[in-house]
């Protein structure tokens, strides 16, 4: 008796697709410009797998076997014996494209063993292109049906093959890099095996020196690194927390300017943040020379050091820690601390028992976001950190300065991951067997109690400064994109941004001839793909981890962390010794930033939505499982209506982090592909800093125009709480209403 299943079916003509109607190998010039449309199939550059088996390439003939055995299994009626060999046919074929990719590559044989047991190879192979692609995940696909028929995850077979393909695409794109640029710890420059740079470096003094503790005046790298990242998570926590609850629970007059001014530094350049503050406190800044004329200050170099980093990390983290804590503030439930006022709980009482314990979710997230981030932050501490270097810094200066050792770069990018995967192990302890659900799809009457007023004191007094600090340092930057030499000549002029953005009419048509417009578009491109994908794996993979139990789920959460903790600069040089030769070979396309920007910034949005979604209570989703809707209509009607805020905060983040990063970039762009911060970089080298203010200016008021879209479409989350007395039908999780608004 034959078996049909629509997925499958789908799947398998696809990976028949792979094999007939797609080239096999990577084409120069790119897929998507179907330049190769001409050629196929004869050219052997542009060939499908099939033409390749004919020729000589034997090796593609075992996957090609492999996808027709596994149409072979609508043959089988036991579910269990069908899913078995579903699962094996796709784990084979997942592990024999591996094994052909890295074994063999543009002259043979790479494998030394291979050679000695197959004999040379008349010909190689280039890099995998989009038939390869696709046909490895089919494979994975198919992987996760088998394992769907043998009854994992309930039979749910998105649930699966959501997983599979995650842990897939993550041992792609963020343990293979990582784990090629590891391998540096233990190589000499030849490649062959050396231990003697890891064990030299892994007990070098200055990486783990105490001095700043016992009395000494200089702390080892690592420690400097790690009391800065305490010393900035505990701020921007603060600030964020104040931040959201002047936003959401007083009567502050300007809560929306509010809400921009605390996104504005977020979307700015970080060297443009640490220039700005330099203009301000430097030796020559306006502050210190004010104070100097005032009191008599001699100017110092304070700014120079930790201090300035730590202003500068507040200043462009505190925006992450809000966009994370606002919609947990506005999820904590009015009926709990309406139920501890009629117990005659004061206002005191009711924050600090009630309110402040159910946003604990979001503070860990909070705290651990500006831990990572100030870890692996690169561009403040290059321009202010002085002779006061961090470990990602020392870890770009071991690679690309004059010490050149690989080695060495790779041991600080291990203890950079110990301490973030420490600090991540550390907010599980504290999280673990507490429940912080406050929205279950009951009425309550919408009012949040009013905060203490010695909170509410400490809150404005907080913010209000801050606040005035940030337009200072913004109100610097773009008078610094109007005057002839910043700091120096201060006559006001639109030349830089004239240079930057100027545009012609030629023949009827529009020319754009500023210098700044070809990276421009390319920035924009680049951000506008990947913000979407990385909303979508991130939310996806925060549902998974919250609402699935799997085997291996914590070493999944942890692997996710990977990209995020390590530093842009070690992604950026692993991304280039991984793929800048078979089996995978993106260097110089987009591709490779898409997919950079993607699984670096993919964490904020897992822990936005586990944030988030540790508030909804799981009757929501059993209602809608019980009516018989799969999990893919649960997520897509239920769970993403509700996490609104959330989606909004991975659009935001990833869109601007993909234009605002540099330190994976700065190794990443092409000639062909340049990104706006590494055209300013090169700016700032060459010492035009009027016009690599006025591009950053522009590149603010952009993201700001985006953000706002992106914001309408999304629209807010709106729970609408009743205080009468309501029927039965009306306390049903239909009743949590669901409004989208500009």
């Amino acid at each position: 008796m034959e078996y049909r299943n629509r997925r499958l079916d789908i799947v398998l003509a696809l990976g028949l697709a792979a094999f007939l109607l797609l080239p096999w190998y990577r084409i120069e010039g790119g897929f998507f410009g179907f330049g190769w449309l001409a050629d196929f199939p004869g050219s052997s550059s542009v060939s499908p797998g099939v033409l390749h088996i004919v020729n000589g390439r034997w090796w593609l003939a075992a996957p090609a076997l492999l996808l027709l055995l596994a149409g072979a299994s609508r043959f089988v009626g036991d579910p269990r014996r069908r899913g078995t060999l579903l699962a094996s046919t796709g784990a084979l074929g997942i592990a024999l494209l591996a094994l052909q990719g890295l074994a063999i590559g543009f002259t043979g044989w790479t494998w030394t063993i291979s050679e000695a047991l197959f004999g040379a190879l008349p010909d190689g192979q280039p890099a995998m292109g989009a038939g390869a692609v696709l046909s490895a995940l089919v494979f994975v696909l198919v992987f996760s049906f088998g394992l769907a028929e043998r009854g994992a995850m309930k039979g749910d077979a998105f649930v699966v093959g959501a997983i599979a393909l995650l842990v897939f695409l993550v041992s792609v794109f963020v343990f293979y890099p990582v784990g090629s640029m590891l391998v540096g710890a233990f190589q000499d420059f030849d490649g062959s095996f050396n231990p003697d740079g890891f064990t030299r470096n892994i007990v070098d003094p200055s990486i783990w020196s105490l001095d700043c503790v016992i009395g000494g005046t200089r702390c080892g790298v690592a420690w400097r690194t790690f009391w800065l990242a305490v010393m900035t998570a505990g701020g921007s926590t603060i600030l964020g927390l104040a931040f959201a609850l002047v936003a959401t629970r007083t009567g502050f007059r300007y809560k929306k300017s509010l809400r921009l001014l605390t996104v504005l530094p977020i979307i700015t350049p970080p060297f443009v943040v640490g220039l700005a503050l330099t203009l301000l406190f430097g030796r020559s800044g306006v502050a210190t020379q004010a104070m100097s004329a005032i009191l008599g200050i001699e100017p110092g170099r304070w700014l120079y050091g930790l201090t300035g980093i730590w202003i500068a990390q507040v200043l462009s983290f505190t925006p992450i820690s809000f966009l994370v804590l606002i919609g947990v503030v506005e999820g904590v439930s009015p009926s709990m601390e309406e139920a501890s006022q009629t117990l005659r709980a004061d206002r005191w009482r009711t924050f600090w028992h009630v309110s402040l314990p159910l946003m604990k979710p979001g503070l860990a997230n909070a705290f651990l976001i500006g831990f990572i981030e100030s870890m692996a932050d690169f561009g403040n501490p290059l321009v202010l950190g002085g002779s006061h270097g961090v470990l990602s810094t020392e870890i770009f200066f071991a690679v690309v300065g004059s010490q050149n050792d690989p080695s060495r770069a790779a041991v600080l990018a291990i203890i950079l991951l110990s301490f973030t995967l420490t600090a991540f192990l550390a907010q599980r302890i504290w999280l673990s067997g507490k429940n912080f659900s406050t929205v279950t799809g009951k009425g309550d009457s919408g009012m949040h109690a009013a905060l203490p007023r010695s909170v509410s004191i400490g809150a404005h007094a907080l913010v209000v400064p801050w606040a005035l600090f940030t337009i200072v340092v913004y109100g610097m930057i773009l008078i610094g994109g109007f005057v002839k030499t910043w700091g120096l000549d201060n006559t006001l002029t639109l030349e830089h941004y004239a240079q930057a953005f100027s545009i012609e009419l030629r023949d009827g048509a529009i020319a754009w001839t500023g210098v700044a417009w070809n990276s421009f578009w390319t920035t924009m491109e680049i951000a506008l793909v990947s913000a979407p994908l990385t909303a979508a794996v991130g939310l996806l993979t925060a549902y998974l981890i919250v609402r699935q139990k799997f085997a291996g789920r914590e070493l999944f959460e942890f692997a996710l962390m990977m990209s995020f903790a390590i530093p842009g600069t070690v992604i950026g040089i692993s991304y280039i010794m991984a793929f800048n030769l078979p089996p995978l070979e993106m260097t110089g396309s987009a591709l490779i930033l898409i997919a950079c920007f993607v699984f670096r910034n993919m964490p904020v949005g897992v822990r936005g939505g586990v944030a988030a979604m540790s508030q909804l209570d799981r009757s929501l989703d059993e209602a809608s499982l019980t009516l018989r809707a799969d999990s893919f209509r649960t997520i897509r009607k239920v769970i993403l209506p509700l996490l609104r805020p959330a989606i909004t905060a991975a659009l935001v983040y990833s869109f601007v982090r993909a234009i605002t990063s540099i330190s994976a970039v700065i190794f990443l762009v092409s000639a062909e592909y340049n990104m706006a911060t590494s055209y300013i970089v090169g700016l700032v080298e060459n010492g035009e800093y009027g016009v690599a203010i006025a591009y950053s200016s522009m590149l603010i008021l952009v993201m700001i125009a985006v953000i706002a879209g992106f914001q309408f479409l999304v629209g807010e989350r709106r729970l609408r709480r009743e205080n009468r007395v309501q029927s039965l039908a009306a306390t049903t999780p239909a009743s949590l209403r669901q409004e989208k608004t500009a």
